[in-house]
């Protein structure tokens, strides 16, 4: 099967970016209520003027992706205390705004993108977690003899 050359059409050439159309679809999208979710992971990097850090997960998010960059924290949060590398157990606001259909097809076919919303994360809480307690104990004290 052949496939078709671009063309052009309200936007312009189909050639480079995305359609005006397209981009006024994505600028004035609408975010629903928040969804709060857990993950366990850690930060990447940590933007303190910026209040935002990029975060690795370990169970994917909703959307799929494993990484979170440009996650929002609260100016409330002391983002000076945050370590990189360390396991945080992350507690998100996840804001959806779905896509409409004309878009969703745009951006499957000319770029190969399969998205159905557009996702923005903000950092409610988080948590250090204390991994090492996890791991087992060099001596067992629960030792017990089963002599018949």
């Amino acid at each position: 099967m052949r496939r078709a050359k671009a063309t052009k059409s309200e936007g312009g050439s189909q050639q480079e970016g995305l359609p005006k159309w397209a981009e006024d679809e994505i600028k004035s999208a609408q975010f629903g209520k928040p969804e709060t979710i857990a993950r366990t992971g850690y930060i990447l990097d940590i933007y303190e003027s910026d209040f935002k850090v990029d975060i690795q997960v370990y169970e994917a998010m909703p959307d799929g992706r494993t990484i979170v960059e440009g996650l929002d924290v609260p100016r409330s949060m002391k983002v000076s205390d945050f370590m990189k590398g360390f396991v945080y157990e992350f507690k998100v606001k996840l804001f959806t705004a779905p896509l409409g259909a004309k878009l969703l097809e745009l951006l499957k076919t000319k770029f190969d993108l399969d998205m159905k919303a557009i996702y923005r994360f903000e950092l409610q809480e988080l948590q250090l977690m204390d991994v090492e307690s996890d791991l087992p104990a060099a001596s067992s004290s629960s030792e017990e003899s089963d002599d018949d």
